[in-house]
């Protein structure tokens, strides 16, 4: 299964991407103040309290901030993504690993996609995969959720639609890089302890916005 390269799809995503930077700025505001809205900064609470969570597509983000990890490298906090189990392919099934849970109902499944990080501006700067530990996740394989990654959809106005349609549109544009990263972190899974708590970093890849949305501009002949 291969990820998004459709170029109008791309164009369309990267078109939103700067949009809804663009507005949050012209407001006064960020993405990453869109998601505490206005609540006091504490490391390891998400934000919004209760997470982002569309019923309808079973797509699910918060944002969120850990101690300074080399791992994580210049992150200033991160929104992680995910599919809930009603999104996944019906006939899905978790990764047979020690400690990967199995018996879980479909609604209660969290599968994580990929971790956006950002700096103090509230711009995007990396994206990277999780051991299993860090958000209790139900670990499925790459290709499962690169065949997802176009359900992932978050059509609410809570916190923030501007927020929301940014997500969004991150993970279509960046679809590529997380199926890089996806197949990256199962090349690791069966080495490790997934419950290790110092492993908490399994794939990373620094982004460079401007030059992403330069490339997809020549994909469409612009």
């Amino acid at each position: 299964m291969t990820p998004t390269t459709d170029p109008e799809v791309l164009a369309d995503a990267a078109a939103e991407v700067v949009d809804c930077m663009r507005v949050l700025g012209k407001s006064g505001s960020n993405l990453v103040l869109e998601a505490l809205a206005g609540a006091e900064f504490v490391e390891l609470t998400h934000y919004p309290p209760g997470d982002i969570h569309d019923p309808e597509t079973h797509s699910q983000a918060y944002f969120h901030a850990h101690p300074p990890s080399l791992a994580r490298d210049r992150d200033f906090g991160h929104f992680h993504c995910f599919l809930r189990g009603p999104a996944l392919p019906a006939e899905a099934c978790p990764l047979p690993l020690p400690g990967n849970p199995a018996d879980r109902p479909a609604e209660a499944v969290t599968a994580h996609i990929v971790a956006i990080s950002m700096d103090r501006f509230g711009r995007p700067t990396a994206l990277f995969t999780t051991n299993r530990w860090v958000t209790d996740e139900t670990l499925y394989s790459a290709e499962t959720l690169i065949a997802a990654l176009p359900r992932f959809t978050l059509d609410l106005a809570h916190p923030s639609w501007p927020l929301n349609r940014w997500l969004t549109a991150m993970v279509t544009l960046y679809s590529a890089e997380i199926a890089i990263l996806l197949r990256a972190r199962d090349a690791v899974l069966e080495s490790i302890d997934l419950e290790d708590r110092n492993v908490e970093v399994l794939s990373h890849h620094r982004i460079d916005l401007d030059a992403k949305l330069v490339e997809v501009r020549r994909l469409v002949g612009l």
